[in-house]
């Protein structure tokens, strides 16, 4: 089933929401409390180089506070745009898999019982940190309330994977689909564009790839340089050519293009704290480059998955 707007002609995640719960749908990010074993020495020290000191999951809740709190302080500051709504209650920051099953399991029921409206536990995490006893209580879970499980690829290539300390690789990930799969949990990718050294062309290879694989949503969003980061400070040491914002609509758009068309759209752009963004500056036109996305799809008379309708057509 497509999920297009007249004015989004491609997937978005709101309208699926909407088709799926009959309401408004909107994310509470809570805090954990969990570390990452690329920051712990597991895997790396000092984490993916694009990560601030404080680990991903900038925007989440404030890990001082428990649960509950975090749900409140947040539900309240999203009803000042929302009068009604529906929750997904979103683990974000670090990789929220990491841990013990118990410690796990305890946030996990806790969250999802915050509220009779929460109708999907969504968790971000890592490729390489999601243990088999932790996949057979999440697939227990799913049949109990949705569970969808985030995963960063960020790119294909192995190089720009190294680059990056991910400190995991392509077939880490495609392993974890498979096994997040295998129990029915819908998976998220995310991607980002406008690595460094990265062409228009590998950046196209990447999202063509996620064709590949059982996926059930994506996440795009550029490449943030932030300051106290690894990444920040080899920019200003060396440099490296930033996406132009006409740059970055054209291969998102032209990425969308070629994506499956049951694939769901969750982000086509993301946000970056703007005290600690070094650039790109125009991602802080967030509904500015949504639109010019919308308009380039518009103007060459595309839309999720018509590379490939016509790629069909061809045979």
């Amino acid at each position: 089933m497509k999920y297009f707007t007249n004015q989004h002609p491609y997937n978005t995640l709101d309208a699926y929401l909407k088709s799926k719960f009959n309401s408004k749908v909107f994310k509470i990010s809570l805090n954990g409390g969990f570390t990452c074993p690329n920051r712990d020495g597991t895997k790396g020290r000092g984490g993916c180089i694009f990560c601030s000191e404080s680990g991903s999951g900038d925007f989440a809740g404030n890990p001082e506070e428990n649960l509950k709190t975090q749900f409140q302080t947040i539900k309240k500051r999203m009803h000042k745009k929302w009068n009604e709504g529906k929750y997904i209650v979103y683990f974000q920051a670090n990789s929220n898999t990491y841990g013990e099953l118990e410690t796990i399991k305890n946030l996990y029921e806790e969250a999802i019982s915050l509220d009779k409206d929460i109708v999907v536990l969504a968790i971000a995490t890592r490729c390489d940190c999601i243990s088999d006893e932790v996949i057979e209580y999440l697939g227990e879970l799913n049949k109990t309330i949705p569970v969808w499980v985030e995963l960063g690829l960020q790119t294909i290539h192995p190089k720009s994977m190294k680059f990056l300390n991910l400190g995991y690789t392509l077939e880490d990930f495609e392993t974890a689909v498979k096994r997040l799969r295998s129990k029915n949990i819908e998976v998220i990718a995310h991607i980002i564009n406008g690595l460094p050294f990265e062409t228009y062309e590998m950046m196209l290879e990447t999202a063509k790839h996620l064709n590949t694989l059982d996926i059930q949503g994506l996440k795009i969003h550029s490449l943030f340089i932030l300051k106290n980061t690894i990444l920040g400070k080899y920019y200003e040491s060396k440099g490296f050519k930033v996406l132009e914002m006409d740059e970055y609509v054209k291969v998102t758009a032209e990425q969308i293009a070629h994506l499956k068309q049951d694939i769901i759209i969750h982000r086509v752009n993301g946000d970056a704290p703007a005290t600690d963004l070094i650039e790109p500056q125009w991602s802080r036109k967030k509904f500015v480059v949504m639109n010019e996305i919308d308009k380039y799809l518009r103007n060459n008379n595309l839309y999720q998955g018509i590379y490939l309708e016509n790629k069909k057509l061809d045979l």
